[in-house]
């Protein structure tokens, strides 16, 4: 302040605005994490995935003439089977999938990686149709009881970033690879007539092809760290069909499926080399 006038001096301004820059500066982030040309990156991965279309199996009706291999009580007593189209939703709903990520940065905006995923679902059991019984005109329920889902991803992709990088930015990245799916093993029973057929192989080990788009944010929290949140679509091939026990009973072509579309919701953090 000058002693005489009363104003501040030119110092004094000089100073207070070099308090006002350091206090700004401080406030902002010190680093943003994010692609850089010719660095690598690493992610965890974590998402809800909750699928949207796609049979574990299809329908069919088929006559079976004689119900005894079956139920020996039940020798001369014939049936129809009708078995309806059952989705990956209603056999094992929602799956938690988890991951890692390495990507390398084209340049600030872009990057390719290599990611690798485990989906899972528990073992699901519903009413998949019923046995129609002409000698009592009747319907039996018939239930399906199927093992878990577990399938590993391996895929490549791209990813392009928008705007500059500072609190938040919007991404598109889009997935191609392959994904191998664990054995899946499903039994049948009808209770009201005593039968159960347990464990028959449906689904073999096997791999699909797979692939996904995604769109999301990345928030950075400093120069080497940040998180994405994002959300798109995954797909996987049809499954390997196994009917050395469906045959016998005429559903051999039940299984001819097995192909999954889901929608993730997904967390990842990220950290910068």
């Amino acid at each position: 302040m000058h002693p005489a006038t009363g104003h501040p001096t030119d110092e004094t301004i000089a100073m207070n605005k070099l308090l006002l820059a350091t206090a700004l500066c401080t406030l902002a982030p010190a680093a943003f994490a994010g692609p850089t040309e010719g660095r690598f990156s690493m992610s965890v991965l974590g998402s809800l995935d909750t699928p949207v279309s796609g049979d574990v199996h299809k329908g069919a009706t088929v006559a079976v003439p004689d119900l005894g291999p079956l139920n020996p009580a039940l020798a001369g007593v014939d049936a129809e089977l009708r078995i309806g189209a059952r989705g990956h939703d209603q056999v094992y709903g929602a799956a938690m999938s988890v991951g890692l990520e390495l990507a390398y940065g084209l340049s600030e905006r872009s990057e390719v990686f290599v990611q690798a995923r485990q989906t899972s679902a528990d073992d699901g059991r519903l009413r998949v149709g019923a046995a129609y019984v002409p000698a009592l005109a009747t319907e039996l329920d018939v239930f399906g009881h199927f093992s878990g889902y577990d399938a590993y991803a391996w895929e490549f992709g791209y990813r392009h970033y928008f705007g500059e990088a500072r609190w938040a930015r919007p991404f598109v990245a889009a997935r191609l690879g392959a994904t191998e799916t664990d054995a899946i093993q499903a039994t049948f029973d009808i209770p009201a007539a005593a039968i159960t057929i347990p464990d028959a192989p449906f689904f073999e080990k096997a791999w699909a092809v797979s692939g996904g788009v995604e769109a999301g944010v990345q928030v950075p929290f400093t120069e080497r760290f940040g998180m994405t949140i994002s959300g798109g679509i995954n797909y996987i091939g049809d499954l390997s069909d196994d009917d050395s026990a469906l045959a016998g009973l005429g559903l051999a072509a039940i299984n001819d499926t097995g192909s999954r579309v889901s929608v993730p919701l997904s967390i990842s953090g990220r950290w910068d080399f």
